[in-house]
């Protein structure tokens, strides 16, 4: 099948192939949810995750536009399948969940360095916790990079992950979960760009392969 073929492929996933992909979804997020509690030391209740494929170059709009102003975490995946996740959390919601995390003033430049990187963390643990899901279900091996963190334009983020991708789908797959930690709501949105080919193998292995 050439490669044009294959893209048209997975972007006409059929719904037994999509709800596959969506018990990921489910299964990630409760293992996310169970580590981030673990961090903040507090209870974090979730809202049922949306699971959904978008067309790559409408995933600054999944946050309201390329000038929104986000936390981004991105890393790489090597291992049985390739590719990348990216993590956007809402600017609110960023801030919300780092002074959680670390307590103190947040002008003073220790603290603000901090929360940083407690966001940057949390991002490679709520990664982390989606890739272990997928590992669990289809019997593949992820192995995360080390992630890369900032606060800017959705916009600015995208391009930065646009010219780090190799060959991918036109489509990815995109994660929108709500945590509620000590009345504090966390909107976030987990995207896996999948590198050509990588989705076939994934959906094989959850027993929907691409035929």
């Amino acid at each position: 099948m050439d490669e044009a073929k294959k893209r048209q492929r997975v972007a006409d996933l059929s719904l037994l192939q999509i709800d596959a992909l969506r018990e990921v979804g489910n299964i990630g997020a409760g293992n996310a949810a169970i580590a981030l509690s673990q961090m903040v030391d507090k209870k974090v209740d979730l809202s049922v995750p949306k699971a959904s494929l978008q067309d790559l170059m409408k995933v600054p709009d999944l946050v309201g536009g390329p000038e929104t102003e986000v936390a981004g975490i991105y890393l790489r995946i090597e291992g049985d399948c390739t590719g990348s996740i990216l993590l956007l959390i809402e600017h609110e919601s960023a801030v919300s969940l780092s002074e959680l995390m670390v307590k103190g003033e947040s002008e003073h430049p220790g603290t603000q360095a901090m929360r940083r990187s407690a966001l940057q963390e949390t991002g490679s643990i709520l990664s982390g916790a989606y890739l272990n899901a997928l590992g669990q279900l289809t019997g593949l091996f992820f192995r995360p990079s080390v992630p890369g963190f900032a606060i800017d334009m959705a916009g600015a983020i995208f391009d930065y992950v646009l010219v780090d991708l190799a060959a991918t789908e036109d489509q990815v797959l995109v994660v929108e979960t709500d945590f509620m930690v000590s009345g504090v709501k966390i909107m976030g949105h987990l995207i896996l760009f999948p590198d050509l080919g990588s989705m076939n193998l994934i959906l094989a292995r959850l027993g929907v392969p691409i035929e």
